[in-house]
């Protein structure tokens, strides 16, 4: 692809250790100062930096710009997934710059930021569009990038989850909950249940079980177009999360829709990243460490 410098604002999302990240967004507020761009920071945003101050190159309190030139992410992969989360649905490119643990979705290290920001503002990184994965719950709906996860609440006795995909029940299982993910979201709770790690790029969704009670619960990917309905067969109330975050709780008899959203957003990466180096490079640097 041919490298193109971006144009308008630049908004910035990081993690809840400000104190790491003070210095990195200087920087990036020098190199958005020389490029004529602006550096926008939302309420919560100016909240965790104090000391930057309003002016050139920086507007603070900002509400969301949707025509954003760029997004940049300064955190681990939460951060990175609040901020596709935040430009669902648009083309802004969310790029990462790795200050968490992991890092599977950041293309830029901390060693390597000032030339990863200087190419970010030229730039010179590829576009891969990530699905999603819309679920339902009573009247509310939620998106999620990487998974949900439904689970028994702490304390509370196993969960007895039933599931249906395009309308056919496919089982019920007595477990500690399950995890409904994305290609993008598999090497995340998925892989830790054992389900299949699904490459960038391939289309549909899974579902994995954890600590299922039963010795024939497996995992199962979903085609694209079926939808997958669960319900909440317990005597208890179950947990709902998006991305890692508890966002509600289905009560017995209830259930939750969840189905495949293609084309969710935009998340920036090195020129040339092959999925399966950094998958190596990643997990491989995980269990030597």
């Amino acid at each position: 692809m041919s490298a193109r410098s971006i144009n308008g604002s630049i908004t910035v999302f990081s993690h809840a250790r400000p104190g790491e990240t003070d210095d990195a967004l200087r920087h990036l507020i020098g190199l958005a100062q020389e490029h004529r761009l602006t550096v926008r920071l939302d309420p919560d945003e100016t909240a965790k930096h104090p000391s930057i101050d309003d002016g050139d190159g920086v507007e603070l309190n900002a509400e969301l710009d949707r025509d954003a030139g760029l997004a940049v992410a300064f955190g681990g992969d939460g951060t990175v997934l609040r901020a596709l989360r935040a430009y669902a649905g648009t083309s802004v490119p969310v790029i990462g710059v790795n200050f968490g643990e992991i890092g599977f979705l950041a293309a830029i290290s901390r060693d390597d930021l000032a030339a990863g920001l200087d190419r970010a503002i030229a730039g010179e990184f590829e576009r891969l569009t990530l699905p999603a994965i819309e679920v339902d719950f009573g009247d509310r709906s939620a998106l999620a990038i990487n998974d949900i996860a439904i689970t028994r609440r702490a304390g509370d006795r196993v969960a007895q989850l039933a599931y249906a995909v395009g309308g056919e029940e496919a089982g019920s299982v007595r477990c500690d909950g399950l995890v409904v993910a994305t290609a993008a979201g598999s090497t995340g709770y998925n892989l830790a249940n054992g389900g299949p790690v699904m490459a960038w790029g391939v289309e549909g969704y899974v579902v994995s079980f954890i600590a299922p009670h039963s010795l024939t619960a497996r995992a199962l990917v979903i085609a694209p177009e079926d939808e997958l309905t669960i319900d909440n067969r317990s005597h208890d109330p179950v947990e709902l999360s998006v991305d890692g975050r508890p966002i509600a709780e289905i009560a017995p008899g209830d259930q939750a829709t969840a189905r495949f959203s293609p084309d969710a957003s935009v998340l920036a990466l090195p020129i040339d990243s092959s999925f399966y180096r950094r998958l190596r490079e990643t997990f491989g640097r995980l269990a030597s460490s």
